[in-house]
């Protein structure tokens, strides 16, 4: 079974494993300091996602930084209205 988790580190040195893994169907979680940072998906499985606009509501709960975040709320926002 393929890895599902990676380091930072370990997942810019294997990146190729990351994205096959991902192309593969497992999405692929990166860690910082222990700590889940960032999923690698498939297209498929990101455009299932966000397909007709079913993540947005996810997508503008999702704390992020204070740039992302302006970011979706302006988006959300553009959406809602």
């Amino acid at each position: 079974m393929p890895q599902r988790q990676w380091s930072l580190q370990d997942a810019k040195n294997r990146f190729s494993a990351v994205v096959e893994a991902a192309r593969n169907g497992v999405p692929q979680t990166v860690t910082k300091h222990g700590k889940p940072v960032a999923v690698v998906l498939s297209v498929e499985e990101y455009e299932k996602l966000t397909e007709g606009g079913a993540a947005t509501p996810l997508l503008c709960r999702t704390p992020a930084g204070d740039a992302e975040r302006t970011a979706a709320a302006q988006t959300c926002e553009a959406q809602a209205s």
